[in-house]
């Protein structure tokens, strides 16, 4: 049977022992980090009231959990079900998350992967850093422009300097 994909819901409860595990029942499952971060880092932490107007960030799966990054560099794990979040670091207020159509087909793409291996981008994330797209001409020719130049590097015309080299040492 394959690992769920971790959600906001199932990650951030209750710690055991010390209150019961449905306790978190009721809290918005965006709104559960803040109660994860203050039992953690020991102090209040306040939601903020509204949200950021013109923000959003994309949510992706990441070693299993759908995570998304805030601007400040901080990152926490979300849930489709409630598309938004709020950080506890800088405390930038809520802001629109970006999941797939279909969240569950995105879960099922990466399901056969090793934990490490299960990672999934939002094809409009700005920040993904693709693989080189072999349709795309411009790409083709920056791939031959780049394997040209390694093999002028690594390649005979190297070895062919070394006499030119030897004779003005000579």
């Amino acid at each position: 049977m394959p690992i769920t994909v971790a959600r906001a819901e199932t990650y951030y409860v209750p710690p055991p022992g010390r209150s019961p595990r449905d306790d978190w029942a009721l809290v918005p499952a965006a709104e559960r980090v803040w109660r994860w971060a203050e039992l953690r880092q020991q102090r209040r932490l306040v939601p903020p009231d509204g949200f950021v107007i013109g923000q959003h960030a994309y949510a992706r799966i990441n070693h299993g959990r759908w995570v998304a990054d805030c601007l400040c560099g901080s990152a926490q794990v979300v849930t489709p079900a409630d598309p938004r979040m709020a950080c506890t670091e800088c405390g930038l207020g809520w802001i629109r998350l970006v999941f797939p159509e279909d969240p569950a087909a995105a879960e099922a793409a990466v399901a056969d992967e090793l934990p490490h291996e299960r990672n999934w981008w939002h094809p409009d994330d700005p920040s993904w850093t693709r693989p080189a797209d072999s349709s795309d001409p411009d790409m083709d020719s920056l791939a031959a422009e780049t394997a040209a130049a390694a093999g002028l590097l690594a390649g005979p015309a190297r070895r062919s300097l070394a006499p030119l080299i030897q004779e003005g040492e000579a």
